[in-house]
């Protein structure tokens, strides 16, 4: 390779790298434990899903409690089907009918003044000011769903029947999930037309595509000949060097799987504007109809009761046994209780059987007519099988705990890939022949991104601990604990400006807390691994058994890392003898000081 590619290559991976690195790094930790989702939904709550079954007459069970607190004549009524396959988002629109309509504002109107007239005479205008700001809190909160007061939306388990609002039933499993994504930011205002998380995220995979390629084509010489090649017993840097090579080359078929598909899915919105735009006179309802995502169908309120009976649990008893290798994903309620109300069911085939195999049908309840059917057993078309492959590859449900497992494997790698990769770039930087100035904002920049990437491993098993010790548990909770205490260890690691002692005391202290989280869990709920494991609560056991091999694990590295830094100290007192040596680096150094003086000295001491 010449030298003018070569340095191209070298600066777009290493320039879009460093931009990302932080970022990246959050994306790849929070989603490799999100592919455990249910499983640590199921943890947190104390219930295995192994009994997660229910009979479908239970959704009209739930209609007539809602019909009891709200009325359902002309609403829109949606299921969202969660992957566990026993559990619900519920949305219920507000309702088409003017006279249920105009009850609702009236009804609503009156508990503001009443509440207001309350505040008002207890004399506290703080308290008015800290009610408007639960209210606007309120409605932006959740999943950035908004609606008038006549609206609902909470979650619903099918199986034990148990309702719960989006916010007070919040997981660690959807945290992480969500913060893989970085779903959080989008609560903190910035106004870009577009979710900020998401935009920000789908951002962070395009130039993740371009550190990749880069990094590859860098590399591709060489790749036969170092792809085997890690001298972990070498110098630090030889160390570094060795794992961000021969872990990025080996895990670049899985990181540019997740880089081309988390563009597609978290940026789809962005992509969608010009389709939108030049094919559907920019209406997006209608393309994301036209994808499959969602049934937008407005159909015409005829002011007319429903004389037909209509019993859901019945339809879907024949839409399964019409169906009989496939689940349901959403369901679509039109017009409820009105002559025109029609049932829009999306149904997915079992992976085991149709790998992107989808089904829909369109039903009219007035006159008991089927207007549309695809079957989920046919094979798919071009669209069915684009989604079912980015999704499965994405989502890692195809083939049970063993994908998920080797999913997760290769995105702690991807970790190692990043903070391997900053550590580089700070020794490279770090030579004499380097201004001064230029050497201080390097290291900076790293001992800022290493303190904010290393403190997740600590924080997170803390925050496992914390929800199965508190007594309540919700959004607030999770999102308090969580960020105050990352941002608390992150700005100590960066004040104490030492990234040898951060990579140490971190690895430690998220290893023994990792360790204490199925001993909290046994000490809570008495579900120790042995009991889990007598008991089938497979789902249960996993959560415990992947923090306890990530609390060893974590230990001998720990152990390792002291057996080098010993090492190589007691290999620097020998070479004390040339003063010139002691605390300097020179990019090919091996020797890992104490403690780093960079900030304080013309000669720079950061062999970390």
């Amino acid at each position: 390779m010449n030298l003018r590619r070569y340095n191209i290559y070298f600066n777009t991976h290493t320039i879009s790298g460093i931009i990302i690195c932080a970022i990246l790094y959050v994306i790849f930790f929070a989603g490799s434990f999100s592919f455990f989702k249910n499983e640590i939904n199921a943890w947190q709550k104390n219930e295995s899903d192994k009994g997660g079954s229910y009979q479908n007459m239970v959704f009209d069970h739930l209609l007539d409690s809602i019909a009891q607190i709200k009325e359902l004549k002309g609403r829109d009524i949606t299921f969202y089907m969660q992957h566990n396959g026993h559990a619900s988002y519920v949305n219920i629109g507000a309702s088409q009918d003017t006279l249920v309509a105009n009850k609702a504002k009236a009804v609503a109107a009156q508990k503001e003044l009443a509440e207001k007239k309350r505040l008002a005479t207890e004399n506290k205008g703080a308290a008015v000011k800290d009610a408007k700001a639960k209210d606007e809190k309120k409605k932006r909160r959740g999943r950035g769903r908004r609606g008038n007061e006549d609206s609902m939306y909470f979650s619903y388990d099918l199986a034990t029947k148990k309702s719960s609002d989006y916010s007070d039933g919040y997981t660690m499993g959807e945290f992480l999930y969500r913060l893989h994504f970085l779903a959080p930011l989008n609560q903190i205002g910035i106004n870009i037309g577009r979710p900020f998380g998401y935009t920000l995220a789908g951002l962070v995979s395009f130039i993740f595509l371009f550190a990749l390629i880069s990094g590859l084509m860098l590399h591709w010489d060489k790749i036969k000949s170092n792809f085997f090649v890690f001298r972990p017993g070498n110098k630090w840097k030889t160390v570094w060097t060795d794992m961000h090579t021969a872990l990025g080359v080996i895990g670049f078929p899985y990181q540019f799987m997740y880089a081309l598909t988390g563009i597609v899915l978290i940026v789809n919105s962005v992509l969608i504007i010009p389709f939108s735009k030049y094919l559907y006179d920019g209406k997006e309802d209608q393309v994301y109809e036209a994808l499959g995502y969602s049934d937008n169908t407005q159909y015409t309120y005829l002011y007319e009761p429903l004389k037909t009976s209509f019993n859901m649990g019945n339809f879907l008893d024949k839409l399964e046994s019409k169906w009989p290798n496939s689940h349901m994903n959403r369901i679509f309620i039109k017009n409820y209780g009105d002559k025109s109300m029609h049932v829009v069911a999306l149904y997915d085939a079992d992976i085991d059987k149709n790998f992107a195999g989808s089904g829909k049908i369109i039903y009219r309840v007035a006159d008991d007519k089927i207007l549309f059917e695809k079957s989920a057993a046919e094979n798919g078309s071009y669209l069915d099988y684009m989604k079912g492959f980015i999704y499965r590859l994405h989502l890692a449900d195809f083939g049970g705990y063993p994908v998920k497992i080797i999913y997760f494997v290769l995105g702690i790698m991807g970790c190692f890939v990043i903070i391997s990769g900053i550590l580089i770039w700070l020794v490279a930087r770090d030579k004499n022949n380097i201004p001064k100035r230029k050497r201080i904002f390097n290291f900076w920049a790293a001992n800022v991104f290493m303190a904010s990437c290393l403190t997740m491993f600590p924080i997170t098993a803390m925050c496992f601990i914390a929800v199965k010790l508190a007594t309540k548990v919700d959004q607030s909770f999770i999102f308090h604990v969580y960020f105050y205490s990352w941002l608390a260890l992150a700005v100590f690691y960066v004040i104490r400006r030492n990234i040898a002692k951060t990579n140490l005391e971190t690895l430690l202290l998220g290893s023994i807390l990792s360790l204490a989280i199925p001993m909290a869990n046994g000490v809570k709920t008495g579900n120790w691994i042995w009991e889990t494991y007598r008991s089938g609560a497979n789902d249960i056991l996993l959560v415990d058994l992947l923090w306890l091999s990530l609390g060893i694990i974590g230990l001998l590295i720990f152990k390792k890392m002291l057996q080098n830094q010993k090492k190589e100290n007691a290999n620097g007192k020998t070479d004390s003898s040339d003063d010139s040596v002691v605390g300097r680096t020179t990019g090919t150094a091996s020797r890992m000081p104490l403690k780093s003086t960079f900030a304080l000295k013309n000669k720079p001491a950061t062999k970390y």
